[in-house]
Order: C-alpha cells, then sequence, then structure tokens
C-alpha cells in the first residue's frame, strides 16, 4: 500500500464565503508521484503536467487535482461527500501502484476542446443573456466543461445540439 492516509481539511472557497458548496484539501502521509503516471493511465486525467507532477480529473462532478502530497477537491455538498471521495481516490491510487508492473504509465493529457470550434456554434451577438460579456468568454467556460448549449438562450436549437455532441465527446456529459 503506498497511500496509508491523508490529513482533511473541509473549507469555503476564500473568494466567496457565502458559497454553499465546500472544497477539501487532503494532505497526504506520504509522497504519491511515482504513482501519478500509473493513475493517469487508469483513469485517463483531464490534464497532466510533469513538473512538477500533478494531474486534474473531472469525475462525479468534479474537479479533483492530484499532486505528490495534496488532493483538492472542489464544490463538495458536504463532508461526507469529501470522505466518499477520498476513499475512493485512496483506493484508486493504491491499485494503481500496486498493478504498475502491468500498467504502461502515462503523462498525457485527454484532448480538450478547441475554442474556436465552440465559438463557430454560438451565435456571436455578445447579448449578455448567459451573464458572460462576450460569446468568447462563453466558449473559453465551455471549452473548460463550464458551459453547454442549455446556458446560452440566444443559441439556435440545431447548433444548441451539435455544441453539446462536441463537448460531450470530450466531457462526457
Amino acid at each position: 500500500m503506498l497511500l496509508e492516509g491523508y490529513r482533511k481539511e473541509i473549507f469555503r472557497p476564500m473568494c466567496n464565503n457565502s458559497f454553499e458548496s465546500l472544497h477539501c484539501h487532503a494532505h497526504l502521509d506520504q509522497d504519491i508521484a511515482e504513482a501519478l503516471p500509473y493513475l493517469n493511465a487508469q483513469l485517463g486525467a483531464f490534464e497532466y503536467s510533469t513538473d512538477p507532477p500533478s494531474l486534474t480529473l473531472r469525475t462525479q462532478g468534479k474537479i479533483i487535482a492530484v499532486h505528490p502530497r495534496l488532493i483538492a477537491v472542489n464544490a463538495l455538498k458536504d463532508e461526507d461527500e469529501a470522505d466518499k471521495i477520498l476513499r475512493w481516490l485512496q483506493n484508486e491510487i493504491n491499485d494503481a501502484w500496486e498493478n504498475r508492473h502491468g500498467i504502461q504509465p502515462s503523462t498525457e493529457s485527454a484532448p480538450r476542446p478547441k475554442l474556436l470550434e465552440i465559438l463557430k456554434l454560438l451565435p456571436k451577438t455578445n447579448c449578455r443573456q448567459c451573464g458572460q460579456p462576450t460569446c468568447m468568454v462563453f466558449a473559453a467556460q465551455a471549452m473548460e466543461g463550464g458551459k453547454w448549449a442549455a446556458n446560452c438562450p440566444a443559441i439556435d436549437p440545431a447548433k444548441g445540439r451539435l455544441l453539446d455532441q462536441y463537448l460531450a465527446g470530450f466531457f462526457g456529459e
């Protein structure tokens, strides 16, 4: 077993203490840097960095960043949800490490949507009905998985379906 334990820290986002969601940092008792390429091969990180080593997952409706000595999870509804995700991730880390001899390590990130492909499908009117100042800002947020066609009231329904199909190829939602 590589990761034996961690110390959990639950907090509200510093940018806005009125947010109802919680964030969690798990300070790891062991350094898991060597396991990260194997974990990436198993789970397929949205983003992988080699220097310093880290991976970012999009799973269970969360963004989870895994570093050698820290795991960060966003947008949690409560501490029980944090515990569930941390136990799952601890098991995944240990499983990837224990089975590393049969896993081809990977330092590749998952393919990402292209900003201009998203922008082509938007109305490009900068109408602000979505709450964003421009369609370009909306497209940048969609590129990160934060916006979908339903978030753009002005989008043509046919183009909205194409946008959702395009984004689902990356985010699976």
